[in-house]
């Protein structure tokens, strides 16, 4: 469906900051703004667990492997 277009390193950078935002705004005490804003760790764990992200794909850009010609 989708195609891939982010590396290894990438993918678990995105998932490690998508499940750090979720974890903070979960345990965190505070309310207002920032604190909600802290959802947006939603998207990045997405697009990790995908493993494609709609603005590489718009802009052509891949941190994945390079294809043999």
């Amino acid at each position: 469906m989708f195609k891939t277009n982010e590396g290894t390193v990438d993918r678990a950078l995105r998932i490690l900051v998508g499940l750090g935002l979720l974890l903070w705004f979960f345990m965190g005490q505070s309310e207002g703004f920032w604190h909600y804003a802290k959802l947006i760790g939603v998207v990045p764990l997405a697009t990790g667990l995908i493993g494609s992200c709609p603005v590489y794909s718009l802009f052509g850009i891949s941190t994945g492997p390079m294809k043999k010609a």
